[in-house]
């Protein structure tokens, strides 16, 4: 299939555009950089010919779940999130360099390096199930590399919420590491199957190739990889010492039946922080949100409205209607009959208000003096 052509970067009030980054199936990335305050940004842009009521309901349920979930060291940054020049709905979100696709592909990662990750991610992952989000797509390419070199989750764009039993869509977007519940449609989604697709990455990022790949390219078809995770025998990672507690705790992550695997992501950071004491090397700190934090605004995914710059509500003159009632209240006698407002005249200028009188006087006199026949 040939490779879609990348969009026309949109005009963004405040963005100078720089260079294309990448596409996808629903939108393109771009390289912008922002005026003020200044800095790069990766901005994820909606193909216009692909705006639709549910491509916009699950951009903006991205926008809202990055928003929400952004503050977590793990997590990649966005910035804001509006609509461009010509009606594409984006995000502004942190530019990242790399990805642990490209990584892994150079060459297989060292194990220190790979348990890190593991409790970071795992820790992101915890902190969106704790706030009631699932991430539903975790593979490599989705693993950032941030400009301090720390791993970061990105593309939220098929995020669910965890207890959404109402959802009868089915996304095996990345068959790979995809769970034999999700590929076998009995799920859309749990923590389980989020544990399994961690496991697979974290195996992938060590091996060099995903768990049910062949050296034999031509059979790792996806029909033919989806067969054999639905079986889900596991192999050790076919590289040169690795320490049998990894290859363990991969093994007890990537179960067949999603009962048996670790009972949350904070259980099997444990297990990968375990095997760095084991192993002598830096525990990684477990970085999770506060329970208050947990329970603040919930995320609509049914919103599939156009959302864009937002015009204040409040009404310009809400101080002065709020003061004018006031007043009209507090002008009531003791026995609640209403009194008479001051003369308006009291407000004018002390000059006014005299010169006004003598013209009144003048003509006071001159009315009497025409009646009397006196002029």
């Amino acid at each position: 299939m040939a490779k879609r052509r990348v969009a026309t970067p949109p005009v963004i009030a405040g963005f100078t555009y720089v260079r294309p980054l990448g596409s996808g199936g629903f939108a393109d990335v771009f390289l912008y950089e922002q005026d003020m305050p200044r800095r790069v940004a990766a901005v994820k842009v909606l193909r216009a010919d692909a705006i639709d009521p549910e491509v916009r309901r699950s951009f903006n349920a991205e926008a809202d779940v990055m928003a929400r979930l952004s503050t977590h060291p793990a997590i990649v940054t966005i910035h804001q999130a509006s609509i461009s020049a010509d009606g594409r709905p984006y995000l502004a979100m942190e530019y990242c360099p790399d990805t642990m696709a490209a990584r892994y592909k150079r060459e297989p990662l060292q194990v220190a390096e790979v348990l890190d990750v593991g409790v970071r991610i795992a820790a992101a992952l915890e902190t969106a199930h704790r706030a009631g989000l699932l991430h539903r797509d975790i593979k490599p390419s989705n693993v950032l590399i941030n400009t301090y070199g720390t791993p970061v989750l990105a593309d939220f764009g098929i995020a669910a919420a965890l207890h959404d039993e109402g959802d009868a869509e089915v996304f095996a977007m990345s068959v790979p590491w995809s769970a034999p519940e999700v590929l076998r449609e009995e799920t859309t989604g749990s923590v389980q199957s989020e544990i399994w697709s961690l496991a697979a990455t974290l195996y992938t990022l060590l091996a060099g190739r995903s768990p049910f790949e062949l050296a034999d390219r031509s059979k790792n078809t996806s029909e033919q990889l989806t067969r054999r995770i639905v079986r889900a025998t596991y192999t050790r990672v076919p590289q040169p010492g690795i320490p049998p507690v990894v290859d363990d705790l991969l093994a007890a992550a990537m179960v067949r039946d999603p009962a048996r695997r670790y009972p949350s992501m904070a259980a099997f950071a444990d297990r990968l922080r375990d095997a760095q004491y084991r192993l002598g090397l830096p525990v990684t700190a477990f970085e999770v949100a506060a329970p208050e934090w947990a329970g603040a605004m919930p995320v609509r995914f049914a919103d599939a409205s156009s959302r864009g710059p937002v015009i204040s509500t409040v009404a310009p003159a809400s101080r002065r209607a709020k003061r004018a009632a006031t007043q009209v209240s507090a002008e009531v006698d003791r026995d609640g009959l209403p009194v008479a407002a001051p003369a308006k005249s009291s407000r004018l200028m002390p000059g006014l208000v005299g010169a006004g009188a003598g013209v009144a006087l003048v003509l006071v006199a001159f009315i009497a003096g025409r009646l009397t026949g006196l002029i």
